[in-house]
């Protein structure tokens, strides 16, 4: 074997790391990355668009751990990239970004599509580098790749100039180590565990940490033996089994909900892998006085609203096995959760036989969750429904309803459906998604049909932005410029190659999904939605009383 160029060097430390797919569009300056990939393990999914790639990247990362890997070349390329590679960032999902670069011998000069990548990706990764040494790639990609795959996980962006990628070098990728746990101390434990013993209304707020580091298992045990209720972020969803008793189902809406009551009665908050920019802590604690465990594998971030009286910091499924043994309270149950729990519940169940139409949020996703299995996918895409989702569609297993939330980017839903269809191609995957957000990416639909990942797209239609006229009517008493027209969708599906449905009644909702769900090909449903409820729910946050029993 002759002697290789950079870009052949940097695709097979991508192989060393495990790198099944790299999502992305070919460029004049990946040329040489892409030559490599052809004769590589890997496989290459040409994307529409370097978003669509980046949101796949982002799904892939956020499901399986190991970082997604996504290309692009300079320029407008790689801003296209950036929305993908934030979203990765903030909500924790391990991604490495690999842009092309204009060559270093024309990089102190005004030059064609040159832009300062290093420094344009800075605010949006936990690291970026610029490839300058060939002999450098294999410490900058074991580099990139333990960064984005460390608690906290995150994006991270590495810049290959297309002079250097094609420079011949001597290296070879660098051997895995194996990252040993990290264990809290015992005066954490103990602490916590005697914090948790005085309290007369602790309620547990778990997030997306604990199901990063697969502690569903130690979660509900903790929750169960305590008789503790819990209250999970919208990326906490299916960390304890919405069917639990403790259960309290997703905090998180902007607006006062009924679980809001917990947090009005709770006088000891124990947060488990929460972050929080999952739900702001001056939503639930304004005030800072309620005494609030932080239990992560990470200290917990400064806010006014979120000092700790005591952190546990370490391996999540061994300290709450540890404060367990070191807690008395098994005969002391939480007063409010049960008439809690049946009140949510009843809300819920309101909307099981409603057969208005347009259909009602509320009912869409009581009948979606129906037809999904317990293991089965569905990707929120932003935007009204995702309020709806958030709120209404409950998860019994870890990692089954992903919603983008810390950035909130829309248009992820079709690329992340992609992505969750390559990982579990034996499960059912849903994207759901406004006609906005649908939009924006529905090119990937050709994607999914390429490279065969049959999935329903759910569409919400409302022929406009109905956040944003949610918000505006709640703020002005008015919308303005939240109206727009849609394309046939039926027929646009049909002629990407994909089966069109659209919904004509309530009682065709669940048919329908069956239907499509059978199907060896993408579908697209399209449903109309009422979203007056939109308000009706804003007018019932603000009358909110709780009269739950102590």
């Amino acid at each position: 074997m002759g002697e290789l160029n950079t870009a052949e060097i940097l695709v097979q430390c991508l192989e060393n790391e495990g790198v099944e797919y790299v999502f992305g569009l070919p460029g004049e300056e990946n040329l040489h990355v892409l030559e490599a990939l052809r004769n590589s393990s890997i496989k290459f999914i040409t994307t529409r668009h370097e978003q669509g790639a980046a949101f796949m990247a982002d799904v892939y990362g956020r499901l399986t751990g190991k970082a997604g890997v996504c290309l692009s070349t300079l320029g407008p390329g790689a801003t296209n990239l950036m929305t993908g590679v934030a979203d990765a960032n903030l909500d924790g999902a391990p991604l490495v970004a690999i842009t092309g670069q204009v060559g270093t011998d024309r990089m102190h000069i005004e030059s064609h599509q040159y832009l300062d990548l290093v420094a344009m990706f800075a605010p949006v990764t936990k690291w970026n580098k610029q490839i300058v040494r060939p002999s450098n790639t294999p410490e900058i990609i074991r580099k990139a790749f333990k960064i984005a795959q460390s608690e906290k996980p995150g994006a991270v962006h590495i810049d290959l100039p297309e002079n250097i990628a094609a420079m011949p070098v001597n290296a070879k990728p660098l051997k895995k180590e194996d990252l040993e746990k990290t264990y809290a101390s015992y005066r954490s434990i103990n602490a916590a565990a005697a914090a948790i013993s005085k309290a007369k209304h602790p309620l547990i707020l778990v997030g997306n940490g604990t199901i990063r580091a697969n502690a569903s298992e130690a979660l509900t045990e903790f929750a169960t033996q305590l008789n503790i209720p819990v209250a999970n972020t919208f990326m906490g969803k299916g960390a304890i089994p919405y069917t639990h008793p403790l259960s309290m189902w997703t905090v998180g809406l902007q607006q006062r909900d009924l679980i809001s009551c917990a947090f009005d009665q709770t006088d000891l908050v124990i947060a488990i892998g929460y972050d929080l920019i999952e739900y702001s802590p001056k939503k639930w604690n304004p005030e800072g006085n309620i005494p609030i465990i932080h239990i992560g594998m990470t200290h917990a971030e400064i806010d006014s609203s979120y000092i700790p009286i005591v952190e546990v910091v370490g391996d999540i499924s061994d300290s709450l096995i540890d404060i367990l043994k070191r807690t008395d309270r098994q005969s002391k149950p939480t007063p409010f959760a049960a008439t809690l729990r049946m009140q949510i519940r009843e809300d819920y169940e309101l909307y099981a036989n409603d057969e208005a139409f347009p259909i009602k949020p509320q009912k869409i996703v009581y009948d979606l969750r129906q037809v999904m299995g317990p293991e089965d996918i569905v990707i929120s895409d932003v935007g009204a429904h995702k309020m709806w989702m958030a709120r209404h569609y409950h998860c019994d297993c870890p990692n089954t309803c992903i919603i983008s939330n810390g950035f909130a980017a829309m248009g992820i839903a079709i690329p992340g459906a992609i992505a969750a269809k390559l990982v579990h191609p034996d499960k059912k995957v849903v994207a759901v998604s406004g006609d906005g957000g649908f939009m924006m990416n529905c090119q990937e639909l050709e994607t999914a049909l390429r490279v065969g990942t049959p999935f329903v797209t759910l569409i919400f239609n409302d022929n406009g932005y109905g956040l944003i006229e949610w918000k505006q009517i709640d703020q002005f008493g008015h919308p303005a410029f939240v109206d727009f027209g849609n394309p046939d969708f039926v027929k646009l599906a049909e002629s990407m190659g994909l089966k069109g449905y659209r919904v004509k009644s309530a009682a065709d909702l669940i048919p329908t999904l069956k239907e499509a769900l059978a199907q060896d090909v993408p579908t697209v449903i399209d449903c109309p939605v009422d979203y007056q409820e939109n308000l009706r729910f804003s007018q019932k946050a603000v009358d909110l009383t709780c009269e739950i029993d102590n």
